[in-house]
């Protein structure tokens, strides 16, 4: 995939389609466009025609992010000394200017677009005050795309579906249990216990130490471990990935570890990802994304649903049967929608098994040691050194349905808190499914390979590379520049606690209302919603007050169907109504200005004291949420655990020297 433009692309922006001449492309800007269009429309009888087919042919873009605006940006500032030698009439491909970053263009474009603001932003703007040389920057493209090409040829040897899903949710695993212990402290007034102190004694981390107080000191000195650890990170980095000669340059290896370590990693990743509102607003991003694929399937219920209703309306049935026919037209949908249901189970299934028989094995494709308990010495090697018996032991090959991704998603629920039972017939499922008969969920079973193979096709599919790289450019550099971003961070508490509000109602919009009802301990039960409305309306039929003798039943009573037939007089004696006698002006005045019953409009007290009881009860859902699930990303510092944990253990299983051998020793053998 080549990301080049098929037309020439000017330096500086100006529209010009390649048959115009180099003259006349150079001489075009927007001032001229507008002084034309000035002219044209204040003379209209003279309409020249030069400038009509260049406004139409070339219209001036806004969109940054599209791949012609970004390939023009990396040439003006990568490929200016390539512009002034070919000619503006000429452009190159991006792909013949620049060394490859990775084997897949459209990810070169991407990257490069990043490279391209980093250098403009910080190196450019001081280097370029010393001299107009460029080969200094082309030094650092070089050096970059060796490192690039690199870490590629390493990450093509790891075991990403590991990585992601099992030793990552790991990490986060241990963070929830770390931060839920340190807040909730056995600790009693008058004695105070710092939660911050309680976690980093849980994980503890030489570069976030000492932990930060209120003093200035321990700010700085922790500040500046951190950024004393970044560099060392940086140094084993270069250390390994670059090529000899470029290890003796000082200035050069001082100059690109400052960039990853400060820029990269310092303030794109550690410190943007550590904030609690980013993370927030990263969870309410992937909900958008789930809830715009179920779109589709919910429009297609829905216009089973509106013809439904269409049917089963009450300008379309009589009164008096209504009831009936809407029952009878239910319970026929009903049949028709799990008939489907079963068609569609029975289709899967069969699928599922056809398709499973032809997937390849996944000890086929190994990127680590496999060692079994039975032959410790039938080990795969791996592309690197094995690890001492001091470094981290390589992962061991496990199934799927075993990885730690199930039981993390539970502890962060609170599964085990909540519902016990629930997780208790998980875990038994789990366990039939991996230790019982025919094995179909260990490891190279038949789910073992559907689920490693839906994640390689959805997941873990590299065309998906290139837009989430353009999202983050997009996100965090808008326009090619760190100006402001499109995410701007809450500047009080009111809007932070309001953004976790909304994080927590876009989580609970994932699931069914009565689903997350009956999690968080509500009444979800339809029975259980009867017997309490019986009681309310006994107890309030027990006392009645005086009511008028134009009030409805639906203003009296809480009752269910009874509503329909009853109606209470001033004496509170029960009369039975005739529904189908009811003149427009009686039911006016027996069932308010709507003239429609109860059960038609669902407007009766009942109703409305369910409103509120769902609203208050969504409230205390949402308060539980934000307590249970979102608290846990609410302390940056904290936060900064996680995120430097997976950040090591990425690195470690992309280079496993760094866990075997120091910084120092590496750069002793490099240059030795």
């Amino acid at each position: 995939m080549t990301a080049v433009p098929s037309g020439p692309i000017p330096p500086k922006g100006g529209p010009g389609p390649a048959s115009l001449k180099a003259p006349a492309t150079s001489s075009t800007n927007p001032e001229s466009v507008t002084s034309t269009g000035n002219k044209t429309s204040s003379s209209p009888g003279v309409t020249p025609p030069p400038p009509a087919p260049r406004r139409s042919t070339r219209p001036i873009s806004s969109d940054f992010l599209s791949d012609k605006a970004t390939a023009a940006f990396i040439r003006k500032v990568l490929c200016a000394q390539h512009l002034a030698d070919r000619g503006r009439n000429t452009p190159a491909p991006i792909q013949d200017l620049l060394p490859p970053l990775t084997s897949r263009n459209d990810v070169d474009l991407q990257l490069y677009a990043l490279i391209s603001i980093i250098i403009k932003e910080f190196v450019q703007n001081w280097y370029a005050r010393i001299t107009p040389d460029e080969t200094f920057v082309a030094e650092i493209v070089q050096i970059i795309a060796h490192c690039t090409r690199a870490l590629e040829q390493r990450l093509r040897k790891v075991d990403l579906e590991s990585l992601l899903f099992d030793e990552i949710p790991e990490l986060l695993d241990a963070h929830v249990r770390a931060y839920r212990i340190a807040k909730n402290s056995i600790a009693r007034p008058p004695v105070e216990a710092n939660s911050r102190e309680i976690y980093h004694s849980l994980w503890p981390l030489p570069a976030l130490s000492p932990v930060p107080t209120s003093g200035h000191s321990s700010i700085q000195v922790q500040a500046n471990n951190e950024s004393a650890y970044r560099q060392l990170l940086v140094q084993g980095i270069l250390a390994l990935l670059l090529p000899t000669e470029d290890l003796e340059n000082e200035c050069l290896t001082a100059l690109v570890g400052q960039l990853f370590s400060e820029l990269v990693i310092g303030n794109l990743i550690v410190n943007k990802l550590s904030e609690p509102w980013l993370i927030w607003e990263g969870l309410i991003m992937l909900t958008k994304l789930v809830r715009k694929r179920s779109t589709t399937e919910v429009s297609k219920h829905g216009t089973i649903e509106a013809s439904i209703n269409l049917k089963t309306g009450s300008d379309m049935v009589p009164p008096t049967t209504s009831e009936q026919g809407l029952y009878v037209q239910q319970a026929f949908w009903s049949i028709i929608q799990w008939g489907f249901v079963i068609v569609n189970t029975i289709r899967f299934i069969i699928s599922t098994v056809m398709l499973s028989r032809v997937l390849p094995t996944r000890s086929t494709v190994t990127s680590v040691h496999q060692v079994t308990p039975t032959s410790h010495g039938d080990q795969k090697e791996s592309y690197h050194p094995p690890a001492t018996s001091e470094s981290r032991p390589q992962p061991i090959k496990v199934p799927i349905a075993d990885f730690k991704i199930w039981s993390c998603v539970g502890n962060l629920l609170e599964i085990d808190t909540r519902m016990p039972w629930m997780s208790g017939a998980l875990s038994m499922a789990q366990w039939g499914a991996l230790k019982g008969p025919g094995n179909l969920a260990g490891f190279d079973g038949m789910i073992d390979r559907l689920l490693s193979y839906h994640i390689h096709a959805y997941i873990l599919d590299p065309a998906r590379l290139p837009p989430l790289l353009r999202a983050v450019r997009g996100a965090v550099f808008p326009n090619n520049s760190p100006g402001a971003p499109s995410l701007i961070p809450p500047s009080s508490d009111e809007q932070l606690a309001a953004l976790r509000r909304r994080c927590a109602s876009a989580l609970l919009a994932l699931v069914p209302k009565r689903v997350g009802r009956l999690y968080y301990g509500s009444s979800a039960w339809p029975w259980s919603t009867r017997w309490t409305s019986t009681r309310t309306g006994a107890n309030s039929r027990s006392g009645p007050s005086k009511a008028s003798s134009n009030n409805t039943a639906h203003n009296a009573n809480d009752t269910g169907e009874e509503v329909v037939r009853v109606r209470l007089t001033d004496g509170g004696k029960s009369v039975r109504d005739s529904h189908a006698t009811l003149t427009p002006e009686s039911s006016k005045r027996q069932f308010g200005d709507t003239g429609v019953r109860p059960t038609e409009a669902g407007g009766d007290n009942r109703a409305d004291m369910c409103d509120e009881d769902n609203d208050e009860d969504k409230d205390r859902i949402l308060s539980e949420i934000e307590t249970g699930v979102l608290d846990v990303f609410s302390d940056p510092y904290c936060n900064k655990h996680l995120v430097y944990g997976i950040l090591e253990l990425i690195l470690v299983r992309l280079m496993p020297e760094l866990a075997e051998k120091g910084v120092i020793e590496l750069w002793e053998e490099r240059l030795s």
